[in-house]
């Protein structure tokens, strides 16, 4: 574990360091407070420090007062090293963030058995933290397919919403619908439909950029935020979507299944998320109802952009 040992005395510095580093810790040093607060502040922060009450610039009681005034959800565990005795002074030690105490001269054993306390701590809490996390990305993952699930993507939504009106950019949005879904299931039964959840999932994502968006809202339904993207470029994209999608069969217990989608997209003016989910759904709706597999956009003022087929060359005066 990496350790802070600060201490402006060098004698004391480099015994502390030579004793933790043959405990087997990764031992970094620093001559004074501010020194000390920049390690404890910066990139690869240590998890253990050990401070020397006097020094120069900040005192070690003042380096804890700071570190516990940031509120980090990782704190260092704080060690004071003083040869102050009295009480009060511990008190005083503690209550400004410190974790423990040890005095000067120090024994070892002691020393060791300090670190061992505050090295499980750190380790707990960053077990802890990890765990919060996990929990965190399940409450917001689709457990099939990885991607993101309905609240966690209509949440993306409303944020790519806000910070397109804050920023006047474009926000383009598309709903996928897997063609015929439930003849897979009720044919090749539901770990082939599971399957072919998966596999429409990975060739999506082939198309999506980093920073796009996408989450299923429903059996068969995905919904795509793209932002920055106008009717034109959400057409192409969705339209590319539709494409890979279909362009080669899967296999599925040995039969070759070819898949096609159905989407419905369109364009965020000074919508909220509702409005342009029922926007995007009626277009979705009518590119399911005029035969499939095909891409319908929404216009932005009442209307739709048309069903593109394929070999379908857009106007581009149907953008506006």
């Amino acid at each position: 574990m990496r350790t802070l040992v600060a201490d402006d005395d060098v004698c004391s510095r480099m015994l502390l360091q030579k004793v933790l580093t043959a405990w087997g810790y990764d031992v970094v040093t620093a001559s004074g407070g501010e020194e000390a607060w920049r390690v404890l502040t910066g990139d690869s922060a240590p998890g253990l420090a050990v401070l020397d009450w006097m020094m120069p610039e900040l005192d070690g009681v003042e380096v804890c007062r700071r570190i516990r005034a940031l509120d980090l959800l990782s704190p260092p565990y704080l060690i004071l090293l003083t040869s102050r005795n009295d009480k009060s002074d511990i008190a005083t030690g503690l209550e400004a963030g410190a974790a423990d105490y040890l005095s000067k001269p120090f024994d070892p054993e002691e020393l060791r058995a300090r670190l061992l306390v505050g090295r499980r701590f750190v380790e707990l809490n960053r077990k802890l933290l990890e765990t919060q996390e996990e929990l965190r990305r399940q409450a917001l993952t689709d457990p099939l397919t990885l991607v993101m699930n309905r609240r966690a993507v209509l949440a993306r939504l409303s944020e790519e919403l806000a910070r397109a009106a804050r920023q006047q950019l474009l926000l383009g949005i598309g709903v996928l619908d897997i063609d015929h879904f439930k003849s897979v299931n009720d044919r090749y039964g539901h770990a082939a439909g599971d399957f072919v959840l998966q596999a429409v999932v990975e060739r999506i994502g082939k198309v999506l950029r980093r920073y796009d968006a996408l989450g299923r809202i429903g059996g068969d339904e995905f919904l795509i935020v793209m932002p920055g993207v106008g009717p034109l470029e959400a057409r192409t994209v969705l339209e590319r979507i539709r494409r890979v999608v279909g362009a080669t069969p899967f296999a599925v217990q040995g039969a070759e299944l070819k898949v096609t989608v159905s989407i419905g997209g369109t364009v965020a003016t000074a919508d909220t998320a509702d409005d342009l989910m029922r926007r995007v759904d009626r277009v979705l709706y009518r590119a399911k109802g005029s035969g499939r597999d095909r891409v319908v956009m929404a216009r932005t003022k009442g209307g739709d952009l048309g069903a593109r087929r394929p070999g379908f060359r857009a106007d581009p005066e149907q953008a506006h």
